[in-house]
């Protein structure tokens, strides 16, 4: 029978699994940024890829901290949202289609960092290792801004979709086809 985990076990494989979890991200990024249209989209994919590198070392720097390796575990949820996001980008979208595609699984990965960060520093706390929560604290700032800026991207990204949409449809604005007579 496998030892029992212990708290600090447990917190210890949430750290893990945001460590393997950030480093797909980091392959997933420049691949967001090639394919995303709007300027101002691939510059926010840019930063966060930036701030990526950033939340790693953190994370380094919190294994160092602890006597622990965060290396050997995957992070299964972080690879099917990437797998979807990579499976988005090989669909044939109108560019600004693609671009409402890419903030749509982008904010799906920085919710799950959102809700992963915020268990792992609540543990930290609990576990009063203050200067790790520091750390911890950092990153989740930096995830829940980049959500925030994905969020304004999408005001006007979308809008601009739905403009193209509704120019070369054939449907109307309440989705029912402009042919059909009800």
């Amino acid at each position: 029978m496998a030892k029992q985990k212990t708290f600090e076990d447990f917190f210890v494989d949430e750290l893990k699994d945001l460590y393997s979890a950030e480093k797909q991200i980091t392959k997933a990024l420049p691949k967001m940024v090639k394919a995303a249209s709007s300027e101002e989209l691939k510059e926010a994919f840019q930063n966060h890829l930036k701030e990526t590198e950033n939340q790693i070392a953190r994370l380094e720097k919190i294994s160092t901290k602890i006597g622990k390796s965060l290396s050997g575990k995957k992070c299964v949820a972080m690879e099917g949202l990437i797998k979807e996001g990579a499976e988005i980008m090989e669909e044939n979208m109108q560019p600004s289609v693609m671009d409402v595609a890419l903030i749509c699984a982008g904010q799906k990965v920085e919710h799950y960092e959102i809700a992963s960060y915020g268990c792992a520093l609540t543990y930290a706390d609990l576990l009063g290792y203050d200067d790790i929560s520091k750390l911890l604290n950092e990153t989740m700032d930096e995830e829940k801004n980049a959500d925030k800026t994905l969020s304004e991207i999408a005001g006007s990204v979308n809008a601009e979709a739905m403009n193209e949409e509704t120019e070369t449809s054939s449907f109307g604005t309440n989705g029912k086809s402009k042919s059909s007579k009800k």
